[in-house]
């Protein structure tokens, strides 16, 4: 099988989660047999033609001059190149801007679709943009084959919306087995006397609804607010919360070993997504064997079940900082950890895309 993947900035993962995704899924897919080409923009750090034996097919991206309106050009060149070339099976991640060209997707290639979160929901975006990314979403059920659901809410989703039956994998992370806290050092924070949150800053991942209960909780621990804040929405919290000193604005980091002894060495993870599927960072957080207090809802709850507390307001968000330590909760952690180990572990999750593929294949268009 000849396999693309399409819909990211490109890999080795420089941006974010369908770029780490794609990055994993193609070297397991590759130490598998499996000829993987992906997709990449024209000014992605990585310049080469082969990464790990994965080829790498650079497109012109004018993100970078136009915006967001670059990225319907970036999708539109990668679908364009695709079709001079013999693609057994296509892998499109997302849909926001590579839909409205899915009618120009090769006719001889298995398109398979994962089709994200509910991207339409966020409320960072118009009215008028929400209304366009539903109905991206409805031509991505139209110009694929086969369709696959990174949660239990989004394949349940698809069934009631469109009567789509699409095939539930979920991400995947790896165990982290090996903390070392002299990362800490940097950000002048001891093992377990300060409590964190990795996240985009925006309003659905309730970030100032986290942040009113930091404020509020009788507790002054150091908070830790890790992402990129150079956004409005992210001015907003940091001039918000400027008087609380325990509330540190950290900014983004990318190395994966900080991020994950970080988030082992905390008192309690915040995880406030509550649009999509099932979240990277959610996954790299049980893997790190963090106490995480998640926002409670469908996506969440299906991967945490009762191994998690839960908020749904900033009074929550304070009783929980006030009355519980990670010390105490060390089953919810175990068995969190051991579900990374058991279900989200990356080799099973390489083996069910892997399948998923064997499967569409054999079937044909």
């Amino acid at each position: 099988m000849k396999i693309a993947i399409l819909g990211t900035r490109g890999i080795p993962n420089n941006y974010g989660g369908f770029e780490q995704f794609a990055e994993y899924l193609a070297d397991g897919l590759v130490q598998r047999g499996i000829e993987v080409s992906v997709y990449n923009s024209h000014n992605h750090p990585y310049q080469e033609k082969v990464w790990r034996d994965v080829e790498i097919i650079h497109c012109y991206d004018p993100e970078d001059k136009y915006g967001t309106a670059g990225q319907f050009i970036y999708d539109l060149n990668c679908i364009l190149d695709s079709r001079k070339r013999n693609f057994d099976i296509i892998l499109q991640l997302g849909y926001t801007s590579s839909t409205i060209w899915g009618w120009l997707l090769p006719s001889k290639s298995i398109i398979t679709t994962n089709m994200d979160g509910l991207e339409w929901i966020r409320s960072k975006y118009s009215k008028p943009v929400q209304r366009f990314l539903e109905f991206a979403e409805y031509l991505g059920t139209k110009f694929s084959d086969h369709w696959i659901s990174d949660s239990i809410g989004i394949q349940e989703y698809l069934n009631q919306k469109y009567k789509l039956d699409s095939v539930y994998i979920p991400y995947g992370a790896f165990v982290f087995e090996n903390p070392d806290d002299k990362d800490l050092v940097a950000y002048q924070v001891q093992p377990y006397q300060y409590d964190m949150l990795i996240a985009r800053l925006e309003p659905e991942n309730n970030i100032e609804t986290i942040l009113d209960g930091v404020v509020n909780a009788k507790t002054k621990r150091t908070f830790l607010v890790i992402g990129k804040h150079q956004t409005k929405f992210g001015e907003y919290l940091k001039s918000k919360f400027q008087s609380s000193e325990h509330i540190k604005f950290i900014g983004g980091i990318y190395d994966i070993n900080v991020l994950n002894n970080l988030r082992h060495y905390s008192n309690i993870y915040f995880h406030g997504h509550s649009v999509g599927g099932t979240n990277p960072s959610l996954l790299e957080a049980m893997a790190s064997s963090a106490l995480i207090c998640a926002n409670r809802n469908k996506f969440n709850s299906t991967i945490l079940e009762n191994d998690a507390f839960y908020f749904s307001n900033a009074k929550e968000v304070s009783f929980i900082l006030e009355t519980e330590e990670k010390s105490n909760q060390q089953v919810k952690v175990e068995a969190n950890f051991n579900k990374i180990k058991e279900i989200y572990t990356w080799n099973l999750i390489v083996e069910q895309y892997l399948n998923h593929f064997k499967q569409i294949y054999s079937i044909g268009k």
